[in-house]
């Protein structure tokens, strides 16, 4: 999800415009691949080892690994991250049209909504898989969600005298207190 952003800047405007907040999910991805590689045992090649973190990385000026190891962690980071992308590129390329159609409604209202998206693309493709959300939409379906609007108030009560300001602070003992 964090490559989708720069992945679909690249599809529909070029990679010539791609902007910085796109550049933010690079580094952003880069980060959480390090950490599963080089912290949470997620890579097969380095294995079920952990450097420490962010924090032994603020705590020391070497880093807690062989020159190796730092070769095989960028590699292992960098393939990750290419994996990533070529499955972001291959999904958002395959779902072009949804793509485009949820960002004319977003253009349109500019928040969108789960029933919306349901509206627009159908129900998710995750049989069996119903969270709490999905339930509580098919037993409420068409029921409005948000709570009626509140009454205005009447031209009389709109004309009355104004209430004072409350004061800032207060005098006790010879000290003002906030």
């Amino acid at each position: 999800m964090t490559l989708g952003g720069r992945v679909s800047e690249e599809i529909f405007f070029g990679s010539e415009n791609i902007t910085t907040g796109a550049q933010d999910d690079l580094q952003k991805i880069t980060r959480l691949a390090f950490e599963a590689c080089a912290n949470y045992g997620m890579s097969d090649v380095i294995g079920p080892v952990s450097y420490g973190g962010d924090r032994a990385a603020k705590e020391s000026w070497t880093k807690p690994f062989s020159e190796k190891t730092a070769e095989m962690l960028d590699f292992e980071v960098r393939k990750m991250i290419t994996n990533a992308y070529d499955r972001t590129r291959n999904l958002l390329t395959e779902h072009r049209e949804d793509v485009e159609k949820v960002a004319k409604l977003l253009l349109e209202k500019e928040v969108i909504t789960r029933e919306d998206m349901i509206s627009l693309l159908g129900k998710r493709p995750f049989i069996g898989r119903s969270d709490d959300m999905d339930k509580w939409l098919d037993e409420n379906r068409g029921e409005k969600s948000a709570p009626p609007p509140l009454e205005s108030p009447s031209p009389t009560e709109l004309n009355g005298p104004m209430p004072a300001p409350a004061p800032i602070c207060a005098k006790i003992d010879d000290k003002f207190m906030l």
